[in-house]
């Protein structure tokens, strides 16, 4: 049962994101590839991670947790990637393109790391499954789109800005985003829900102008 509720979020956000492609749907091929590659992604972030824990022991020390080891490391692998994947993709000929499958891999991952986290000896349980489904697994989506949109700009209308941007836009707001949970005091729920609410104000304005601005509209 806590693998299925662990699926059910990211099945949610991947069928939402399939149907707001509204006028030029990706192959259900190029589809499951960005879902495997999000998931082939947490193996390299998990090896990463662990490199990055016999080097730099932390000690649970927040800042550097939100900031290097988890937003840090997989932000970054993921763009690699999404480049990989959709760059010089045929498939990749609309903006609205780069946030599909930034969230299909995105989702990809945190897939893999909900069955991890739901199913733990000690962290793990329906509670767990439940505070996920409602902020870490759609953070993950929002993060992906927030990283496709900038991707799209880049590919369509040019300029190294919005490549820097489709990395450091979803890094600052994932390290945020963690800090802000890790640090577990009354203080930090303000920015957090703020952040929160500008995540889904902006991932909405993106995947509404990307629709809005298609090649393929009539």
């Amino acid at each position: 049962m806590l693998i299925q509720l662990a699926a059910a979020p990211v099945l949610v956000g991947l069928f939402y994101i399939y149907v707001r492609d509204k006028y030029e749907k990706e192959p259900w091929r190029m589809l499951l590839l960005g879902l495997l590659y999000g998931i082939y992604a947490t193996c390299v972030i998990y090896a990463v991670g662990l490199g990055l824990e016999k080097i730099f022991p932390h000690r649970e020390n927040p800042f550097y947790t939100a900031f290097v080891s988890s937003a840090g490391v997989e932000e970054v692998i993921k763009y690699v990637f999404l480049i990989f994947l959709i760059w010089k993709n045929g498939n990749f000929n609309e903006p609205l393109d780069g946030i599909v499958y930034g969230v299909f891999v995105s989702l990809g991952f945190a897939w893999i790391e909900n069955i991890i986290y739901v199913t733990h000896p000690v962290m793990g349980g329906y509670g767990t499954a439940l505070s996920r489904a409602v902020l870490s697994v759609p953070g993950h989506g929002l993060f992906g789109v927030q990283m496709g949109y900038y991707l799209g700009l880049a590919k369509f209308f040019g300029g190294k800005k919005q490549l820097i941007l489709a990395l450091i836009v979803p890094y600052i707001a994932h390290a945020l985003y963690n800090y802000f949970l890790l640090e577990k005091s009354p203080a930090f729920w303000v920015p957090f829900w703020m952040l929160e609410i500008w995540l889904w104000w902006s991932a909405l304005r993106h995947i509404k102008e990307l629709v809005q601005i298609s090649p393929f509209r009539e």
